[in-house]
């Protein structure tokens, strides 16, 4: 029977390779060296040798692991429509409102300061229940420009204090845990410099609070400069994937999530059982999440309610501030996860925590691949398609394929009219994600090795969609410094734009989107922060405000 088989395939084939050779063109070529392969996969079965071998075992453990992690967002999107009715409903009546101190964590934020305490100076909470507190560490004119602003408002009877601190202990986790020294509240609520929460914030969060065991209510971003550019159009779409997604899923299936640093209000007493805030890591507030959930509290998520902000119009600032939050993020699972593997918690918790907690691994992983790839990628095209379809491409699959469906899936959520739209930004999404790749590696290596790096914050402009805020940002102070990761970040694109050469070359066309994106992505990042840190400087004359030194540059989807 085999000998029949093989027969009848040499058959057809000598009669496709007749027709292919009478039509004479390359894509006839093309079909008849693809389906000779088809109709005996196995006539060739590719034998390793050593040089490959070593090749294409890291390439399928780097896929692997990479294909786990893309399984894991399909999960968090299944289970974000399995619970989709386990919201957290509406609040209990209040009778009598509690105290509550609101904390503004800032540094060198002259642009938009002004901005925030106006938005809480419109809150519509009782004035004599607020105890408001700018902790301001920074070294600039924003001293002037914040106690100037506090003092206006003091006049005007709001019960507003500036503290500044002439050191930067503990970064903005010092500044917050020393602000409780005085706090009077007996709830926390922070926010961040470039955030303008709605009058109503503490009016519909503080209800929730009837609720003895809840430790914190963390609310949605949503961002006053979304359109401004397509970089801040993928900065949103990448923060929506965690807010609607990740939060929710995690929320309403009963598992870990964290506090993200602002927009969000605290049981005071939960952060002293908790330990209080430390700043052993770049990612404070996920931290203190996991420290007092452990500890028994409960979080609840509130994504009707929206907390405007501002995006990083800046490619620097964008990255320092990925970079920040991934070094930051695996800081706190080498710090947090061992505790969390010893707790009393439901496995399910565990496999969460273990995957939140760890994902940023997967950028080293990416950078890794990116190098061996070109090889790779010639080795499996002399080994013959088949395997490469029933290998790569479920692992491509899982691994690639899961981000279109998790940032896809919040946009739908969002904006169900209008999130069609969304997959004109996919490759954008995808491509940013891998121009990401270089900066983010290194921050996590440096976390794993443990490397330590201050807290830089993301620069703002008060910029927003449409408009240039008090002027041009590329006129003002707190550029970021492009340093040497632009360069690499070059040099890979080109490498890439060579492996779609000889994939182009090789008539490989299936591998060219793919590598394209990588093209792209490199490029892309590579160049703008290039641009915007040279080309603008020479240009408007702005010298940057912040150069450091560490990788990680700054520093919080």
């Amino acid at each position: 029977m085999i000998w029949l088989h093989n027969a009848a395939s040499q058959a057809v084939c000598s009669a496709l390779t007749w027709t292919s050779s009478a039509a004479g063109n390359p894509l006839s070529d093309y079909w008849r060296r693809n389906t000779d392969a088809q109709l005996n996969p196995f006539r060739g079965l590719y034998q390793l040798n050593t040089f490959d071998f070593a090749i294409m075992l890291p390439y399928f453990f780097v896929m692997s692991i990479l294909a786990m992690y893309g399984i894991h967002r399909y999960a968090l999107v299944y289970n974000y429509y399995k619970n989709r009715k386990r919201v957290a409903g509406p609040p209990p009546q209040i009778t009598q409102w509690p105290r509550v101190t609101v904390q503004l964590p800032i540094y060198n934020e002259r642009y938009v300061i002004e901005r925030l305490v106006e938005a809480i100076a419109a809150f519509d909470y009782p004035r004599e229940l607020l105890d408001i507190q700018v902790l301001d560490d920074s070294t600039d004119e924003t001293q002037e420009v914040a106690r100037n602003c506090v003092e206006r408002y003091q006049g005007l009877g709001l019960p507003i204090s500036y503290i500044h601190r002439d050191n930067r202990e503990g970064f903005k986790a010092g500044a917050l845990q020393e602000g409780l020294t005085t706090a009077l509240g007996e709830f926390v609520a922070v926010f961040d410099a470039d955030f303008i929460p709605p009058a109503d914030f503490l009016r519909r969060t503080v209800p929730y609070f009837a609720d003895t065991k809840l430790a914190m209510a963390q609310t949605r971003w949503s961002y006053i400069n979304r359109n401004y550019s397509a970089l801040t159009e993928v900065e949103a779409i990448l923060l929506d994937g965690h807010f609607v997604i990740e939060h929710s899923s995690r929320f309403r299936t009963g598992l870990f999530f964290n506090f993200n640093g602002t927009a969000g209000i605290w049981r005071r007493a939960a952060i002293e059982d908790a330990g209080g805030w430390q700043h052993d890591t770049l990612t404070e507030d996920t931290d203190l999440s996991y420290r007092a959930q452990l500890r028994g509290w409960h979080f609840v998520y509130l994504p009707e309610i929206e907390c405007p902000s501002e995006l990083p119009v800046e490619m620097n600032a964008f990255k320092s501030q990925q970079a920040r939050w991934a070094k930051g993020l695996m800081q706190t699972a080498r710090k947090i996860l061992p505790r969390v593997m010893r707790a009393n918690v439901p496995g399910s918790v565990k496999a969460e925590a273990f995957f939140h907690l760890t994902a940023n691994i997967s950028y080293p992983l990416m950078v890794f691949m990116s190098i061996i790839l070109l090889p790779a990628m010639i080795v499996r095209f002399y080994q013959g398609w088949f395997q490469v379809l029933v290998i790569d491409l479920p692992l491509f699959l899982a691994s690639t394929c899961s981000i279109s469906s998790f940032y896809l899936a919040a946009e739908r959520a969002l904006y169900p009219k209008t999130w069609k739209r969304t997959f004109l930004y996919l490759p954008f999404v995808m491509a940013v994600g891998i121009g990401l790749s270089v900066r983010n590696a290194l921050a996590v290596i440096e976390a794993i090795v443990g490397v330590k790096s201050e807290f830089v914050r993301t620069p703002k402009y008060s910029v927003q969609a449409g408009a240039h805020g008090d002027g041009v940002w590329a006129k003002k102070k707190y550029h970021k410094s492009a340093g040497w990761m632009p360069f690499a970040e070059v040099l890979l694109g080109l490498y890439f734009a060579a492996a779609v050469v000889y994939a182009l070359q090789n008539e490989n066309y299936a591998t060219v989107p793919f590598l394209l994106l990588f093209v792209w992505g490199y490029l892309y990042t590579g160049l703008m922060s290039l641009a915007q840190t040279y080309l603008e400087r020479l240009r408007f004359g702005v010298e940057s405000g912040e150069v450091r030194p560490a990788s990680t540059g700054a520093p919080g989807f």
